[in-house]
Formats: C-alpha cells, sequence, structure tokens
C-alpha cells in the first residue's frame, strides 16, 4: 500500500536589504541628505562657514578632525584582533587575499582610475586613495549577508587592519607619485605628494583609532568579558561610526559644497570607475577561490573582503592630505555612495552562485560513489 509522501517544506531565505540596520539600508540617502544639509546651513548661516573655519589646530579643522577621529574609532574596536592566532593553518586563504588585496586591488583601482579619468588627476587621486584602502568594518555585514564564514572574514579584517597601519602609506606614495612617473605618463597630470605627508596623516587618524580600538577591546575583555563587549557595547557604538561619517559630510559641505558640487556630473564619472572595480575584483576574487577549490563560505568571504574598501580611512587621508574642498576629497566621499548598493547588490550575486558549488559537491560525491563501487566489484 503506497503511503503518501510528506510535504516538502519551502526553504524561505530572508532579504538581504532586511538584514540590514535601518541606518546602512539607506546610507547612500543619508549621505546625500547630509550633503544638501550642508550646503542649506552654508546658505542660511552665512556666519557658520567662518566660524568652522576658524576652528583650526595646526592648520587642520578641528571638528572634521573629530570626525574622522571618531568615524574610525567604532570600526577599530569591534576588530577581533585575538582572531590573528588563528592564521596558522590558513596559509593558503591568507596568501589569496593578500594577493587580491595588496597586489590586485591596487593595480585594477590604479588602472581604472588611469582609464576613466586621465585628465581629472583630483578625482582620480581620490579613486586610487580609494583602492588602497582595504575593508576592514563593512566587509563583516557583506560577508554575513551572504552566508560567508564569520570567523575566516574575522581573521582577515583583523590582518587588513594591522597592515594598513604599514602599508598605506608607503601604497599611496607609490601608486600615487611614483608610478606615473615610472610610466611616463605625463608629468601634467600626475599628482606629487611626499611620503611622509601621508604618514601623518594616516598615523593619525588610523593609528590613533586603531591603538584606541584596541585599547578598548583590551580593557573590555578583561573587566566586562567578550560577551558583554560583543553583543552589548559593540552593537552600541558602531552605528555613531556612521553618524561621524555623516557629521563629516554635513561640515564639508557648508564650508565648501558649492566649490566641491559646482559640476554636478562629476558625481557621475567618479562612479564609473568605482562600479566597474567592484564587479570586477570581486568577480576575479570568486572565481579564482571557486578555482582553487574553496568552499562557497570561504570564497564569499574572499570576495567580500576584496571588493570592499575603507571609505573612512580614504576620506581621512584625502581631507588630511588635499583639504576638504579637493577633487580628492569629494570621490572619496562618492565610494560610500556607490559602494553600498552594489555591495547590496553582490550579495545576491554570491547568494545566487551558491547553487554551483553545490553542482561541483554532488558531482563529487557521485564520483566518490562510483569509484568506491569500482573498487568493490574488482575485489568480487
Amino acid at each position: 500500500m503506497a503511503t503518501a509522501s510528506a510535504p516538502v517544506k519551502k526553504i524561505v531565505r530572508p532579504s538581504v536589504v532586511a538584514g540590514l540596520s535601518f541606518l546602512d539600508r539607506f546610507l547612500p540617502l543619508w549621505i546625500c541628505l547630509a550633503m544638501a544639509i550642508g550646503l542649506l546651513a552654508g546658505d542660511v548661516l552665512p556666519g557658520l562657514a567662518a566660524t568652522l573655519d576658524d576652528m583650526q589646530l595646526a592648520g587642520a579643522s578641528v571638528p572634521i578632525g573629530i570626525g574622522l577621529l571618531w568615524m574610525m574609532y567604532p570600526v577599530l574596536a569591534r576588530v577581533r584582533y585575538e582572531n590573528l592566532g588563528q592564521l596558522r593553518g590558513t596559509w593558503k586563504m591568507l596568501g589569496h587575499s593578500l594577493v587580491m588585496n595588496w597586489l590586485l586591488g591596487p593595480i585594477v583601482m590604479f588602472t581604472l582610475a588611469w582609464i576613466f579619468l586621465p585628465d581629472r588627476p583630483g578625482y582620480r587621486t581620490g579613486l586610487i586613495m580609494i583602492g588602497l584602502a582595504r575593508c576592514i568594518a563593512m566587509v563583516l555585514i557583506w560577508n554575513h549577508l551572504a552566508g560567508g564564514d564569520g570567523e575566516a572574514a574575522a581573521v582577515l579584517v583583523a590582518l587588513n587592519s594591522i597592515f594598513q597601519v604599514v602599508a598605506y602609506s608607503f601604497y599611496a606614495y607609490l601608486f600615487v607619485t611614483l608610478v606615473p612617473a615610472w610610466l611616463g605618463l605625463g608629468t601634467g597630470t600626475v599628482v606629487r605628494i611626499g611620503f611622509g605627508e601621508i604618514a601623518r596623516n594616516v598615523l593619525i587618524y588610523l593609528g590613533i583609532p586603531l591603538m584606541a580600538g584596541a585599547l578598548t577591546r583590551y580593557i573590555g575583555f578583561r573587566t566586562r568579558g567578550q560577551m558583554w563587549y560583543e553583543q552589548r557595547f559593540v552593537p552600541r557604538i558602531a552605528p555613531t561610526a556612521l553618524y561621524a561619517l555623516l557629521f563629516t559630510i554635513v561640515v564639508m559641505f557648508s564650508l565648501k559644497g558649492r566649490v566641491i558640487l559646482s559640476l554636478p556630473l562629476d558625481v557621475l564619472t567618479i562612479a564609473i570607475p568605482l562600479i566597474c572595480y567592484f564587479a570586477v575584483m570581486f568577480g576575479i576574487a570568486f572565481w579564482s577561490a571557486w578555482r582553487a577549490g574553496y568552499s562557497y563560505e570561504h570564497s564569499a568571504t574572499l570576495a567580500f573582503t576584496a571588493a570592499g574598501n575603507n571609505f573612512e580611512l580614504a576620506i581621512a587621508v584625502a581631507i588630511g592630505v588635499f583639504g576638504i574642498g579637493s577633487g580628492e576629497a569629494l570621490a572619496a566621499v562618492v565610494g560610500p555612495l556607490i559602494e553600498v548598493p552594489v555591495l547590496v547588490g553582490l550579495v545576491y550575486v554570491a547568494l545566487w552562485t551558491r547553487r554551483f558549488f553545490g553542482e561541483v559537491s554532488a558531482a563529487a560525491g557521485r564520483g566518490s560513489k562510483r569509484l568506491a563501487y569500482r573498487r568493490q566489484a574488482g575485489k568480487n
């Protein structure tokens, strides 16, 4: 007698967008609103710009400096530095990530910036600054939404945080000043900046928050425990990084907004190479990880780590070195405006590719069964 088969339960995946916080979900909108508020404040309150401009310390804007430092602190306080001890046994994946992040990524952004913006040195340099700042914050969100390996992402983020302190100044000097001259790309469109100038700003806007974040994490773990720190303290301070970003944009545009937005099509000009960069880096990293035999979880982690960028650091260095009204600063601000919706789209792309990893695993399983059957038949 035939028995009725049990109904097949349909697996309902949660919406990727629903997995983002309210602030993260509409970040491009908030950035546009912050720009508008800054412009409006500069027009309605004509004395505001002069007052903010007078608030300087050693030639740097105090309000913007506070915003930039706080923008970096929550990001670096949530990095799991203690997971660096897990690097043993993951050298293959670690090497793959280093090649993607610190060799291919800067070269891809440098190439795209020169292809799309050969005669716009300010915007081009801003894009290169973004390409050199490897992702250490939002990648954890994209990786989680795509079902990547959380522990592997934490290790790579911790490694990138430390590596940026050591390498960012050298890379910026190399790709902005030295490489264009070596390639003979023209003296009229090459931006020349000193290594010391970059290093000083990296030390201020990355070194200070890094030490503060690591110290906060150490003290929090010792006094209140890991559970309190991860589940209560970090969720409270994490959103303030984006509040600081929006505050910085408001101040920037209240001071120099009319100058920055004098050409409305410039944002589109900056956006095109950025979109190409995210797509190229994600595609190459995902494909190379799949070809190397990584699981879907590790492939997704490598892809998002390679595609994302630390726009907080890029904004801080661009403003610190070139000034708030520069093309470099505008390009850095456009970075998160474009990155958030593009990376959300790439989360859907990653989830769609998951089926191919399942097919490979199933094919491998069928091949193993056939091999075992042949071996057993040979014995018989």
